[in-house]
C-alpha cells in the first residue's frame, strides 16, 4: 500500500496512512476561558500530567470514520436489533454503538483473518498522536471547537425520565459530516467516543517509546468525547475509560492496521489502602472492651485529603460512604470524591484502619472509571469472608443512567476480582446503597435508589447464587437512600427519606421479599437533604436505628426527665421494630465543643448535641463493636452503650461524668 494512497478494504472503510514521528502526549497549556467551567481545570485533568514525549517508532493506518451500522452488521448481524435503541443511530451510515470492548477487537479479528492485515484497535498514544495530526491546541481545529462538531453539548440526565425531559434530543451520528483533521480523520472529536486498546493507568514519562498503558486494570480507555456532553470532554489530550463489557450510546470504535507495538506495559500502580494488608486473622479478633459495660469512642476523622487537592481525590466534596470490617480485624471505609455530585470526575476513595492501631491512614484512591460519574458504593461481607464491593457506573455525567458493577475479595480487600457489570442495563432503580443484607435464605439483598430526586422511593436487587445473577424483586420502598431489614417472621422492612407520611417518616413493609410494599407513618421525624439513616441488625438480635432530629427530640435521660437533644442520635428495638426505646445523641456526652463534620462544616458535639448532616452507614466487627461512619467522622460504641440511659441534666450543663 502506498503511502499516499487512501486504503479501501472489503467493506469499503477508508485508512489513511500515518507516518511515524513524536509529540507532546497529554496537557500543560492553559485552556480558553470558555472551557474551563470548575476551578483548577485550566491546565485540563490530572490524568492528562505529566505531559511527556512520546515516539511511535512505526507507521500505521487509522480509518478515516468510525465503524457504521452496515459495517460492524457484516461481522455481527445481530447487532441490528440495537438500531434505534433509546432513539440513537439508525442509519447505515450511523457509528455503531452499544458495542463493547470485546465486541471491537472481535469485529477487527474478523476483519484480520478475513483480508490477512493486522487489524486491531489503536492504543491510546496512536489515537491522541492521530487527531492531533502536528497540532498542539485543544484540539485539532485550535483552542475552539466550530459549532458544527456541536451535537446536544451539556451535562446530560438521560433517559432519567424525572430529570431528562427536556433532554430529548437524539442527534444524529452519521460519520464524515464535519471537516477532517489535517491527516483526513473524521470526527476525532465528538460523535462518539471511540474504544482504545490500553487499560486505563498513569502516564510513564520514562518509556517514550511506543506505550501501551498499563499491564492490567478494570477500564478500557476510549478516546474523543461524544454527542451529549460538555466539550471540555472532547478535547485532543483528554482520557476517559470504562471496563470493557460496557455498551451506551456514546462508545463506539475505529480500527487501525499495524502491527502491535512489543513494548510492555506498564505494572498498574498500588494503592495504600491495598499494601501490606494483614493476611492472617488476628487469634485475638474477637477481644474488645467488656461488652457489658458502655463504650463509647469518637468522632475520628477518616475522611483524609490533602488540601486543595483537585484529581483523582478532591477536597471539595466528599460524601456517601460505605464501611465493612474485614476478616483480619481491619476497618475499610470508602466515599465518593468530587467537585460536584453531577460532575464526570466523580471518583470512590477508601481508608484502611489497620487491626490495632488508633487512626485512619489518608485516603487512596478505590474506584475511578475515568470521566464517569461513579455514583454511589455500597460494601459488604459475606459469611465465609468474602468482600462485596459495588458501584453505580454512569453512562457519562450524573447519576440518572446508571449501570451496576460488583468486585469482591477474598483477602481483606488487598486484591479484587475484575469488575462485573451484574446490572447491565443503564437506567433509574439501579444506584446502590450502603446497606447490603442477607435473608435468612442467604439471598443477598441490595438496595438501590428508585429514582434520581429526593422523593421516589428505593428498589430492592437480588441474588439467590452468590452474586451471580440478580434481579429486582419489583416493589418500591417509600422513600429514598433506605435500609431493609428481615423480620424473625420473614417480613421484610424499610425506612428511607422522603415520601413523608403525615409528617413522619416511612416505614415500608413487604411479606412477599419486595415485590409490593405496606406504607405507614414511623415514629421518626423525616430527614432530609445530606442526611442518610441506618437500619440496622446487630449481632446480638436487637435492631439499630440511627437518624437526625433535625427539630428538638425530647428523650428520657438517666433521671427519668425529659429533655431535648438535636442531631445525630440513635435508638433501638427488642421487639422487631414495634417499639423503640433509649434515644439518644451520638456523642461521649462531653461539654459542647466545636467538632468538623460533612466537607469540613462547624458542628457542635454535647451531651444534647451531634451532627447535623451526613450519609450515616454501619457495621459490626467480630468482638461486637459497632462502627458508625458519617460523610467524615467515625464513632465507634457497643450494645451496652447503647442501651444505658443518656446522662442528665446536670451533666448536660456541667460536663460531669
Amino acid at each position: 500500500m502506498s503511502a499516499d494512497a487512501v486504503f479501501v478494504n472489503s467493506l469499503g472503510m477508508c485508512f489513511v496512512h500515518i507516518p511515524a514521528g513524536s509529540f507532546l502526549m497529554g496537557n500543560d497549556r492553559p485552556l480558553p476561558d470558555e472551557l474551563v467551567r470548575l476551578p483548577n481545570r485550566r491546565y485540563g485533568d490530572f490524568d492528562e500530567r505529566p505531559i511527556r514525549l512520546v515516539r511511535l517508532t512505526k507507521p500505521f493506518r487509522m480509518a478515516t470514520t468510525e465503524v457504521t451500522n452496515a459495517q460492524f452488521e457484516a461481522f455481527d448481524p445481530s447487532h441490528r436489533q440495537l438500531r434505534g435503541k433509546l432513539g440513537f443511530s439508525t442509519g447505515d451510515n450511523e457509528a455503531v454503538v452499544f458495542v463493547n470492548w470485546f465486541e471491537a477487537c472481535a469485529f477487527c479479528k474478523w476483519l484480520s483473518d478475513k483480508e490477512g492485515l493486522p487489524y486491531r484497535l489503536p492504543t491510546e498514544a496512536e489515537w491522541e498522536y492521530a487527531c492531533r495530526a502536528g497540532t498542539t491546541t485543544a484540539y485539532h481545529t485550535g483552542d475552539s471547537l466550530p459549532a458544527e462538531f456541536h451535537k446536544n453539548v451539556g451535562v446530560k440526565w438521560f433517559p432519567d425520565p424525572a430529570r431528562g425531559a427536556d433532554e430529548q434530543e437524539i442527534p444524529a451520528l452519521t460519520v464524515a459530516q464535519t471537516p477532517p483533521n489535517p491527516w483526513g480523520l473524521y470526527d476525532m472529536h465528538g460523535n462518539v467516543e471511540e474504544w482504545c486498546y490500553d487499560w486505563y493507568g498513569p502516564y510513564d514519562a520514562h518509556r517514550p517509546n511506543d506505550p501501551v498503558g498499563v499491564l492490567d486494570g478494570n477500564f478500557r480507555v476510549t478516546r474523543g468525547g461524544s454527542h451529549s456532553t460538555e466539550l471540555y470532554y472532547l478535547r485532543s489530550s483528554n482520557r476517559m475509560g470504562t471496563v470493557p463489557g460496557e455498551r451506551s450510546w456514546i462508545i463506539g470504535f475505529r480500527p487501525v492496521i499495524g502491527e502491535m507495538p512489543a513494548t510492555n506495559a506498564i505494572p498498574a500502580p498500588i494503592q495504600l489502602h491495598e499494601s501490606n494488608v494483614r493476611p492472617e486473622i488476628p487469634q485475638d479478633i474477637t477481644r474488645g472492651p467488656d461488652p457489658s459495660k458502655p463504650f463509647f469512642y469518637g468522632p475520628r476523622t477518616y475522611v483524609k485529603i490533602p488540601p486543595d487537592s483537585f484529581g483523582p481525590m478532591f477536597s471539595r466534596h466528599n460524601h456517601v460512604p460505605a464501611i465493612v470490617a474485614c476478616p483480619n480485624g481491619d476497618l475499610l471505609a470508602m466515599w465518593y470524591t468530587c467537585m460536584e455530585e453531577a460532575g464526570r470526575e466523580v471518583a470512590t476513595l477508601a481508608s484502611r484502619l489497620r487491626w490495632g492501631k488508633d487512626e485512619w491512614e489518608p485516603a487512596s484512591l478505590f474506584w475511578d472509571a475515568p470521566d464517569r460519574n461513579d455514583h454511589a458504593c455500597a460494601l459488604w461481607r459475606s459469611k465465609s469472608g468474602r468482600l462485596f464491593h459495588f458501584s453505580g457506573l454512569s453512562v457519562a455525567a450524573t447519576w440518572g443512567p446508571l449501570a451496576v458493577v460488583m468486585r469482591t475479595s477474598d483477602n481483606s480487600g488487598a486484591k479484587w476480582s475484575k469488575a462485573r457489570l451484574i446490572i447491565p442495563e443503564h437506567g433509574v432503580r439501579h444506584m446502590p446503597i450502603a446497606g447490603v443484607i442477607q435473608l435468612s435464605d442467604e439471598t443477598i439483598v441490595l438496595p438501590c435508589d428508585a429514582v434520581t430526586a429526593g422523593h421516589g422511593g428505593s428498589a430492592l436487587w437480588m441474588s439467590e447464587d452468590e452474586g451471580e445473577t440478580w434481579y429486582d424483586a419489583g416493589g418500591t420502598i417509600a422513600g429514598i437512600h433506605a435500609n431493609v431489614v428481615e423480620l424473625s417472621d420473614g417480613r421484610l422492612m424499610a425506612l428511607g427519606r422522603g415520601d413523608d407520611i403525615d409528617g413522619r417518616m416511612p416505614m415500608s413493609l413487604s411479606r412477599d421479599r419486595g415485590r409490593s410494599w405496606t406504607y405507614t407513618a414511623s415514629p421518626f421525624q423525616p430527614i432530609h437533604g445530606g442526611q442518610r439513616l441506618v437500619l440496622f441488625r446487630l449481632q446480638e438480635g436487637p435492631l439499630l436505628f440511627v437518624s437526625f432530629a433535625n427539630d428538638p427530640l425530647e428523650i428520657t435521660d438517666v433521671t427519668g426527665t425529659r429533655r431535648s437533644i438535636t442531631g445525630l442520635y440513635c435508638a433501638f428495638s427488642f421487639d422487631e421494630g414495634a417499639t423503640w426505646a433509649n434515644t439518644r445523641v451520638v456523642s461521649d456526652d462531653g461539654l459542647p465543643r466545636p467538632v468538623e463534620a460533612f466537607d469540613g462544616r462547624p458542628n457542635v458535639l454535647s451531651a444534647s448535641q451531634s451532627e447535623i448532616a451526613g450519609y450515616m452507614t454501619v457495621c459490626q466487627a467480630d468482638n461486637g463493636l459497632i462502627h458508625l461512619i458519617s460523610s467524615r467522622n467515625h464513632y465507634t460504641f457497643n450494645l451496652a452503650w447503647l442501651t444505658e440511659p443518656p446522662p442528665g441534666e446536670q451533666h448536660v450543663t456541667q460536663g460531669i461524668s
